[in-house]
């Protein structure tokens, strides 16, 4: 009878226990300098690993000198780039500022391939990933990120419910006080019935967020939310023409509709013309994230404006913070909010100050 061997301690642990990142872990045991480790955290990290006997292997002492080095960007859907132009943004962005730093970027998506929703412990094993940036999670996937920190694995998360994750590295953006300014603003402009064609599953966290925006605002009003005004669409303007069919169909009457990103809001149009609706004498219109050709819509579309770009270069900021031992956030970072841009779809004549 054979007795099996204990596995051998990964880098994971030592960084667990030594309170630092795993990029920081390998940093240090393969002697990489100029990363802005003070010596009082090498020598830590040096003391555990020999207390845990733990040995970098030849793939480690590769992705400490920087040659395979690889962020993840993790998104639910990798359909999702063909059709999402804020997707693209970020991805641009990411991608541009990763080659500065002379890491590579890797797009994984949680819904592809069979996997199951929070598999990212496994896409860390699967790709040997130096750390990840994860974008719009699931409000269900929160535990796996916790995960993800616990073990020591660089993060950061982009989200719109930055209380639910204290203590992460995250990118916050207030899509619930974005959304409620949009809807305030169709308000402002007479309107009572509201209709909200979201761009995904309220299990999103943003879309979560700007649900609840919606109805804030209609109540704050004095008006009742009405569950008949609410539909789910998923990203493509295909999608959001389609959702606004099925809301065309129910017979309910709105004059306003507030699309949860721009690409719905094009496809909404499109629905309301069919169905021999003007935009903006029948029903105003407001997207969310201000794409590049959302000036060009016909009419122009009225939208608030995001900022992908911004985002992803603090995400990638964060997440070399992380490589370069810094373990907890220092600071809270304010959520931003997205900026109202007004054009001809709302049926406004004047942008206000």
């Amino acid at each position: 009878m054979t007795t099996a061997r204990p596995r051998p301690p990964t880098s994971a642990q030592v960084a667990l226990k030594a309170g630092v990142s795993r990029t920081t872990v390998s940093f240090v045991l393969n002697g990489v300098r100029n990363q802005g480790i003070s010596e009082s955290t090498r020598a830590k990290v040096l003391s555990v690993a020999r207390e845990m006997g733990y040995q970098p292997n030849a793939a480690a002492r590769s992705l400490a000198s920087g040659s395979t080095g690889t962020v993840a960007l993790v998104i639910p859907k990798a359909s999702h780039l063909y059709v999402d132009s804020f997707l693209a943004q970020l991805v641009a962005t990411l991608n541009e500022a990763c080659h500065h730093h002379g890491l590579k970027m890797l797009i994984e998506s949680t819904d592809e391939e069979g996997r199951e929703p929070g598999s990212f412990m496994n896409l860390v094993r699967e790709r040997s990933i130096d750390g990840l940036i994860v974008a719009n999670p699931r409000i269900s996937e929160h535990s796996h990120l916790e995960h993800i920190a616990q073990a020591g694995i660089p993060l950061v998360v982009l989200t719109s419910r930055p209380d639910d994750l204290p203590g992460f590295f995250t990118v916050p953006s207030d899509t619930y006080l974005s959304a409620k300014t949009a809807v305030q603003h169709l308000l402002n402009l007479g309107h009572k019935k509201i209709a909200y064609v979201s761009f995904a599953q309220p299990e999103f966290d943003s879309v979560h967020e700007r649900e609840i925006g919606w109805r804030a605002a209609l109540t704050e009003a004095g008006h009742t939310p009405d569950p008949a005004l609410v539909e789910y669409a998923d990203i493509s303007a295909q999608s959001g023409y389609e959702a606004t069919r099925r809301l065309l169909a129910r017979g309910v009457k709105f004059s306003a509709l507030f699309a949860g990103n721009d690409t719905i809001a094009f496809g909404a149009i499109r629905a309301l013309r069919e169905a021999q609706l003007r935009v903006p004498e029948d029903v105003a219109i407001v997207g969310y994230d201000d794409i590049p050709i959302a000036a060009f819509a016909s009419p122009p579309l009225t939208t608030m404006k995001s900022d992908p770009i911004g985002q992803a270069q603090t995400a990638l900021k964060l997440l070399m913070d992380q490589f370069n031992g810094q373990v907890t956030p220092t600071e809270t970072r304010p959520q931003t909010q997205a900026k109202l841009i007004i054009r001809s779809s709302c049926g406004a004549t004047i942008t206000p100050p």
